[in-house]
C-alpha cells in the first residue's frame, strides 16, 4: 500500500484545475496541462460565447497558448487514474493506519486489529469482515427488495390517482356542459343562477382536486425518498466490502423505518347537479321581437371579401384591387362588419352559414384594431368559429371547444347590451 503522502501527491498531479476532481477522460494541451475532457470543452465553449471569433486560448493553470487542434488524450494519466481510485478503495485505520479487516458488531463499526485490543472494544463482539459480509449483504438485498414493493406499490397509487384526476376533470366537465346546455334557451332569465351553480360546480371540482393533487403530491415525495434510499442500499450493496459494513445498521434501521401510508380515498361523485324546469313558451317568438336586419359595410371589408349587391352575403374571393383606402377597412383578418351599431337594449339577427366549412360570426366593439390579429374578448370580440381543423370554437382565452349535436345552417346571435351577454 502507497504511503499517505505518495498517495495524496499522485492524487493532486490527477485532479483537474478547473473542478477540483479527480479527472475523467483526461486531454493534454500543447503546455502539457490536462483537464477533464468536459472542463475544457465547457471553458473553450464560455469563452466562444464571448467572443465566437476566438481561436487562441490560454490554459487556465500557466496562461500558456494553446490551440483547439492541441488537444490530445492522455491515455497514461488516465490509467493512473484508474490505480488511485482502486488504492482508495482500500481503507484504513485512521487512529493506527493499519487496514480495517475486523468488524465490531457492538459498535457496527470497521476496525482494525489494534483497535480490537484496545479498551474501547474490548469484550465486543468482532468479526473478521469476509465472515458477516454476507450476511449484511442479504440483509440490505432483502431491505431493497422491500423498498422495491413500497416503491410498486406507491407508483400504483400514483396511477390510480393520476386516473382519479383525469376521471374528476372528466365529470365536472360533462357536468359543466350539461348545465350550460340546460341554461342555453333560457339564459337571459337565469344567469344568475347559471353563474351560481357553476361557481359551486367550480368550487367543488378545485376543492376535490386540490386534495386529490396533495395525495398526488406526497406519493411523490414519498416515491423519491424511496428511490433515494434504494439507491443508497444498492450502492453499498455493490461497493467494497469496507464501505457496505461502514454505518451498515443505522443504514437498515432508516430503510426499515420507510413506510408507505395510502392516501385518503375521496369521492367522485360530483354533488353539485342542476335540473332546469322546461317552461311553456317559444323562445323563438320571444327572440324575433327583438330582431333587426344587418347589412354589411363594405369600407370595413378585408380586400379578400366579396359582398353581395344587397350586402346581405360574402364570400371569400381573390385579392380586390383598386379599393379606397379606409382607416376602417380590415387589413390582416378577413373580416367585414355591419353596418348597424348597437349602444343599448336588446338585438337578435341570424346569420344563414348553409354547408360553409369555415365562417367566423359575432359581434364586436367599433374601435377593434383593423391591423390585429388576436379575436378574443380582451380585444373586443365576441365570436364563434367553425374551423377545418378545430370544428366548432368559441374564440375566448383560451379557445373553447363546442360540442354540437347537430351541423347547424342558422345560427342566431343575440346581444343584451345593457345586462352584457352575447347568446348563439
Amino acid at each position: 500500500m502507497a504511503s499517505p503522502i505518495v498517495s495524496k501527491k499522485m492524487r493532486e498531479e490527477a485532479t483537474c484545475a478547473i473542478c477540483l476532481l479527480l479527472m475523467a477522460e483526461p486531454v493534454s494541451i500543447s503546455c502539457g496541462h490536462s483537464y477533464c475532457r468536459q472542463c475544457i470543452t465547457g471553458f473553450l465553449e464560455n469563452i466562444r460565447r464571448e467572443i465566437p471569433s476566438q481561436t487562441l486560448f490560454y490554459c487556465p493553470h500557466c496562461r500558456a497558448p494553446f490551440q483547439v487542434t492541441s488537444l490530445r488524450p492522455n491515455k497514461q494519466l488516465g490509467s493512473l487514474i484508474e490505480v488511485i481510485k482502486e488504492m482508495h478503495q482500500d481503507m484504513s485505520c485512521e487512529e493506527h493506519g493499519e487496514f480495517l479487516h475486523i468488524f465490531c458488531e457492538d459498535e457496527g463499526q470497521l476496525i482494525c486489529w489494534r483497535c480490537e485490543r484496545s479498551p474501547q472494544h474490548q469484550g465486543h463482539n468482532t468479526a473478521v469482515i469476509e465472515d458477516v459480509c454476507q450476511g449484511y449483504q442479504e440483509m440490505l438485498q432483502n431491505a431493497v427488495t422491500n423498498l422495491r414493493e413500497l416503491e410498486e406499490e406507491c407508483t400504483k397509487l400514483k396511477l390510480f390517482t393520476r386516473k382519479q384526476i383525469s376521471e374528476w376533470n372528466e365529470k365536472t366537465e360533462s357536468q359543466k356542459q350539461k348545465i350550460q346546455s340546460d341554461f342555453k334557451n333560457l339564459q337571459r332569465f337565469l344567469h344568475e343562477e347559471e353563474k351560481s351553480y357553476l361557481w359551486k360546480l367550480e368550487k367543488e371540482k378545485e376543492q376535490t382536486l386540490q386534495r386529490l393533487m396533495g395525495n398526488e403530491a406526497t406519493l411523490e415525495q414519498k416515491s423519491q425518498e424511496l428511490r433515494r434510499h434504494i439507491l443508497e442500499l444498492e450502492e453499498r450493496c455493490q461497493s467494497s466490502a469496507q464501505k457496505l459494513l461502514q454505518d451498515v445498521k443505522e443504514t437498515l434501521r432508516r430503510s426499515s423505518a420507510v413506510k408507505l401510508e395510502t392516501p385518503e380515498a375521496h369521492s367522485l361523485e360530483v354533488h353539485t347537479v342542476c335540473s332546469v324546469s322546461e317552461l311553456y313558451f317559444d323562445m323563438k317568438k320571444r327572440l324575433q321581437s327583438y330582431q333587426v336586419n344587418v347589412t354589411l359595410d363594405d369600407d370595413t371589408a378585408h380586400r379578400e371579401l366579396i359582398l353581395s349587391e344587397d350586402r346581405r352575403q360574402v364570400i371569400r374571393g381573390h385579392l380586390r384591387e383598386n379599393l379606397g383606402n379606409s382607416s376602417r377597412r380590415f387589413t390582416v383578418l378577413p373580416c367585414v362588419l355591419g353596418c348597424e351599431g348597437f349602444t343599448s337594449g336588446k338585438q337578435y339577427f341570424e346569420v344563414d352559414v348553409g354547408e360553409g366549412t369555415s365562417w367566423s360570426l359575432g359581434v364586436c366593439r367599433e374601435n377593434v384594431p383593423r391591423d390585429g390579429v388576436i379575436q378574443s374578448p380582451q380585444s373586443g370580440f365576441w365570436i364563434i368559429r367553425l374551423s377545418a381543423k378545430k370544428g366548432y370554437v368559441a374564440l375566448t382565452s383560451p379557445v373553447t371547444s363546442l360540442y354540437l349535436k347537430e351541423k347547424p345552417l342558422v345560427v342566431g346571435v343575440f346581444l343584451d347590451y345593457d345586462v352584457g351577454v352575447v347568446s348563439f
